[in-house]
């Protein structure tokens, strides 16, 4: 009986074993991840491939966008999304049929896990890509660390911590369930009137290149394939931060040299820094809208640059080459304008899937340009290790969210980031035992965090006010008055009252600005969609400001803004300046360092301010004829220039050297200079080196950024700084649009600013032999 029975059980287990399914390649975590995408990519049907390509918005999103908004007003927002044709209900049954490949606009864990199960339900089982616009910091999560604005960061000229806040970002992004950021912003801002300059870093295509690799390699490390990891955006691509009549979505015309010499390299940069995703912009450039542009997204993203990522359309810009740019006579030649050009991720909806299909049965899209843009989708899946783990403990998110590293990161890149721009006869720091008024509508308010935040626990934040009674309120006795308005109206009379308790004062703070908040849209003066026609203080700010100086108090403006904002009169007549930007969550406390002088500002300046709307366009790498004649009705000098930046101390350059100031074409030199503090207090000094090609068969700008370094410096102490001159540093393009090192002279400049006055020169020759 018992041989009887064990030869039924190995009979049993053979045949068991030969009718065993083996393990599916993509399946087998062993394998490479490139070898696990072929095997999937081999599997699927051309619907659960097309369903790769489309993201939603997520169900909570959409339920209440279909309680809050009607049709008319959803078609025209950039940030509220639902489906007239599908309830938010009905996303589940979409997913389980694998038609669905991404979401955006998740912002809990338990929703985020919600949806990654009802993808295990499809056929293939294929994980979701979550993302989410985490710009600076996971702003649209409730209790996430809210970093400085990107502007903000481009001012403290720190790679290091603008990375290190990535690195946090990303962990913050993962504990909520996304995976992927819709960052960094990386267009040229060269227009202050666009709203959305506080999301970029500034106008120089330089120093927006490093801090978007910075940027890059802190959210990805690599190639996202470990914890706290995410897949970082380049975004616009391209040319959307130079709109041409400073709205957003406005269509450039720009030469091919333009698009080579300033827009091009961020990206560029971004691509050799590995970033896995672009971002195609809203505008058209040179008449080809560039959601539909084969030049940009083809020829030159993969197959001059080798970009080996995937191209994720902007909200609902396929659409709009129907609806707005009218290249397409309906959605369905829109999707095949998109698709042939490069876009491989529509945003969003279920409108995509039907056309796509059609066309690719009708023979007008090839299979192989789908597999194309699926095989990096997949393949991101499997480098974030989506297949063996979709789901989050929601319980993390709390102790990673605005934990103490967190925080302290937030707060140093503020105090880094805030720039001293004005201190005449030493107004600040401020004296102990002053007595310090404080009003002004941006003062105790949340503009301080930015765009692309919804609300956040007051406990989070500290506003201005709150952190001058923090850091200053047994130094000084501070009287704030609430004016009880906002940037865009403040009551007379209540400008009246403010004048009259400043009186009693040694000193006023009148902080003033903009407003970036997009859950206050009746309120918000910057930001996405969010133009300006002119450029100085909005409302009666102003009135304001000149009402407190009018009393003879020594008067400290406090800018909290997203922009660039030119006032003639507050530069020309108040004590002191300050240059906050948006500063994040404890930009309060930041500030108030500063003022009381706990902390010595070093934030310098990533963008020109302009003396008007009227002197656009203004950045400080002009070409030599942009400033030889004079306006008749104004000064025609900006108010401050890319770089400036003052400190409570100050720093003298001498020593400047070349290791050779006669190269060859193709070769390198090294300049030398060393930088002193020369003040009485220990300061940190942003170093910044320019070069300028002499003369050139093509023009070439007066001067451009080419490297910079961040030191820090006591009392007395001397350091050498050197920088390494490269051919890339000297080439350009030249008349056949090839790039290239002309023989002849260069004017290496290097100090505090881009100003003449505060650059020392050196001559270097290049030879031809």
């Amino acid at each position: 009986m018992k041989r009887c029975t064990l030869l039924l059980f190995l009979i049993g287990t053979l045949i068991s074993q030969a009718f065993a399914q083996p393990i599916p390649a993509y399946k087998n975590p062993d394998l490479s991840d490139e070898v696990r995408v072929e095997d999937l990519l081999a599997r699927m049907t051309l619907a659960e491939k097309i369903g790769q390509m489309s993201q939603y918005v997520g169900p909570k999103h959409v339920a209440r966008s279909e309680k809050n908004l009607t049709l008319k007003e959803m078609k025209a927002s950039d940030a509220f999304g639902m489906y007239p044709s599908l309830h938010s209900s009905q996303i589940p049954e979409v997913i389980s049929a694998g038609k669905i490949g991404s979401f955006l606009h998740v912002t809990d864990p338990e929703e985020a896990n919600l949806l990654q199960s009802y993808a295990t339900e499809s056929r293939l089982g294929i994980p979701l890509l979550i993302g989410i616009d985490a710009i600076h910091g996971n702003g649209l999560v409730r209790g996430a660390t809210i970093y400085p604005s990107p502007i903000t960061m481009a001012s403290s000229w720190n790679l290091d911590l603008v990375r290190q806040s990535s690195v946090e970002t990303a962990r913050e992004v993962r504990a909520n369930g996304a995976q992927w950021t819709f960052t960094p912003n990386i267009d040229i801002a060269r227009d202050p009137r666009w709203g959305r300059v506080g999301e970029t870093f500034g106008e120089d295509d330089f120093l927006v290149a490093e801090m978007g690799v910075a940027v890059i390699d802190g959210l990805q490390q690599g190639d996202f394939d470990e914890d706290g990891q995410v897949v970082a955006t380049a975004k616009h691509f391209i040319a959307g931060g130079d709109p041409s009549n400073g709205l957003n979505l406005s269509p450039m015309d720009l030469s091919i040299r333009s698009l080579r010499e300033d827009h091009f390299p961020p990206f560029e940069r971004a691509i050799d820094a590995g970033v896995f995703t672009v971002m195609a912009a809203h505008n058209e450039v040179n008449g080809v809208p560039a959601h539909a542009n084969h030049f940009l997204l083809s020829e030159v993203l993969r197959n001059e640059w080798d970009f080996e990522g995937f191209v994720v359309s902007d909200w609902m810009d396929v659409e709009r080459l129907h609806t707005y740019h009218r290249t397409a006579k309906n959605f369905k030649e829109a999707v095949y304008q998109s698709v042939s050009a490069g876009i491989d991720m529509h945003m969003h909806g279920p409108k995509f899937f039907d056309p796509l299909y059609q066309l690719v049965g009708n023979d007008r899209i090839s299979v192989a340009r789908i597999d194309d843009a699926v095989r990096p989708i997949l393949l991101a899946k499997f480098r974030l290790g989506l297949f063996e783990n979709a789901q989050v403990e929601p319980s993390n998110a709390e102790s990673v969210m605005f934990n103490e590293e967190h925080q302290q990161t937030a707060l140093e890149l503020a105090r880094q980031g805030i720039v001293l721009l004005k201190n005449d006869s030493n107004t600040l720091p401020l004296a102990p035992g002053a007595r310090v008024f404080v009003t002004g509508p941006n003062a105790d308010n949340h503009s301080l965090l930015g765009d692309w935040v919804f609300q956040q626990p007051e406990e989070n934040i500290t506003t201005v006010v709150e952190g001058l009674r923090e850091v200053g309120g047994g130094l000084v006795e501070i009287d704030y008055f609430d004016l009880q308005g906002t940037v865009k109206n403040i009551q007379p009379n209540k400008i009246v009252t403010a004048a009259k308790q400043a009186k009693s004062a040694d000193v006023a703070i009148v902080v003033v600005g903009g407003n970036p908040l997009r859950y206050e849209r009746k309120e918000k003066t910057s930001g996405e969609n969010v133009a300006r026609s002119s450029i100085g203080l909005i409302g009666q700010q102003l009135s304001l400001v000149q009402a407190i100086h009018a009393t003879g108090v020594p008067t400290i403006v406090v800018l909290i803004n997203g922009r660039p904002l030119a006032e003639p009169w507050i530069v020309d007549n108040v004590s002191a300046l300050v240059e906050a930007w948006e500063p994040g969550a404890l930009g309060g406390r930041a500030l108030a360092e500063i003022l009381f002088g706990h902390v010595n500002p070093s934030g310098k300046m990533p963008i020109t301010v302009p003396y008007s709307a009227g002197h656009l366009k203004a950045f400080y790498n002009h070409k030599p004829t942009a400033k030889v004649r004079k306006y008749a009705d104004a000064p025609s000098h900006n108010l401050y220039e890319f770089g400036d930046g003052l400190s409570y101390t100050d720093f003298a350059y001498s020593n400047v050297t070349l290791s050779s100031s006669n190269i060859s074409i193709g070769e390198s030199t090294t300049l030398s200079v060393v930088v002193k503090n020369v003040g009485q207090r220990s300061g940190d000094e942003v170093v910044q080196l320019y070069i300028r090609d002499k003369f050139s068969a093509v023009t070439r700008p007066v001067k451009e950024l080419k490297g910079f370094k961040r030191l820090s410096l006591e009392p007395g102490e001397a350091k050498r700084v050197e920088f390494d001159i490269t051919p890339a540093a000297l080439g350009y393009f030249g008349i056949d649009m090839s790039w290239q090192v002309e023989p002849g002279d260069f004017t290496v400049m290097v100090g505090g600013s881009s100003r003449r006055a505060d650059l020392e020169a050196i001559a270097l020759r290049v030879s031809s032999r």
